[in-house]
């Protein structure tokens, strides 16, 4: 497995501290795949975006179909969703 420098939930200041802050929030800690995004909270912030927007913008597929092409894609990619 590939190492990436992350800055962990206790570490994060500033921006990066929002960021958490609101994974927090919605999903009651921090992901991994948010993590390694964590030396540029701008990307990281743009990235959560696009994610929310995908998961739960207008769309011609239900929230559960989105969900279960994210577990499809997952699996098929030997992820973890």
């Amino acid at each position: 497995m590939a190492y990436i420098e992350t800055i962990d939930p206790e570490d994060a200041r500033g921006p990066l501290r929002n960021e958490y802050d609101a994974a927090i929030g919605r999903a009651g800690r921090v992901y991994r795949i948010l993590q390694v995004q964590s030396l540029n909270p701008e990307t990281l912030h743009r990235s959560i975006g696009l994610y929310l927007a995908s998961m739960h913008g207008p769309s011609g597929l239900a929230r559960a179909e989105r969900e279960m092409l994210a577990v499809v894609v997952s699996r098929a990619n030997d992820c973890f969703y």
